[in-house]
């Protein structure tokens, strides 16, 4: 039974991302309607998870309306390009420290433009420090103290006898290492030479590579 209810959730998953925009909310209830027509039993609402989305969602609103947000875009812009070598590297250190911060990957969103800006500047393939930024981000909510994801984590760790601290010692440092060495084998292991590159040397005239 596991089996089909994970295949459903998987098809549902992969409508949503073949439909896009609104259709991944349609396709989510589609699968829920699925789920529930061969008998599984619905659960209980996570209030907590959801009053913790919203506050983290009105925090963020709030810093964007007061400029907090573009501060943050001009800081890292400095940053990166002060080191504009390290871009591979840095990138992904900013959007997780950013999201820890935060609380949600949406907030690395605004450093992506200058991520790529920066990346084509010194020759860098844009799509490696974009990719490393992206998936640091995802990784650092599972790292952030106030995202609910370790609060819901927190909770079910409590039982067991570990403590939000505790959880919080183990986590942050963990992603951190897996950010670092992701970022040092990408930038080690794959050719990053944005000129190396056949579609970008064929669309600025530079031969099919």
């Amino acid at each position: 039974m596991l089996v089909v209810e994970l295949i459903i959730v998987l098809l549902a998953i992969f409508l949503g991302a073949r439909l896009g925009g609104i259709g991944i909310g349609f396709a989510g209830g589609l699968g829920v309607l699925v789920l529930a027509a061969i008998g599984v039993k619905p659960g209980n609402i996570p209030f907590d998870v959801i009053s913790i989305i919203m506050a983290v969602i009105a925090a963020i609103s709030a810093m964007q309306v007061a400029g907090g947000l573009d501060y943050l875009v001009h800081q890292t812009e400095k940053l990166l390009r002060r080191n504009p070598k390290y871009i591979t590297i840095l990138a992904p250190i900013v959007t997780y420290f950013l999201t820890i911060f935060a609380g949600t990957g949406n907030i690395s969103l605004a450093t992506l433009p200058v991520i790529a800006e920066v990346a084509k500047e010194q020759g860098v393939k844009p799509c490696r420090p974009l990719s490393t930024a992206v998936v640091s981000a995802q990784i650092a909510i599972t790292a952030s103290p106030i995202s609910a994801a370790v609060v819901y984590m927190s909770s079910v760790m409590e039982g067991h006898g570990i403590s939000y601290l505790h959880l919080l010692s183990v986590v942050i440092p963990s992603t951190l290492l897996a950010v670092l060495v992701m970022s040092f084998l990408v930038t080690m292991l794959f050719n990053s030479k944005l000129s190396d590159d056949p579609i970008y040397r064929k669309a600025s005239g530079r031969g099919p590579g």
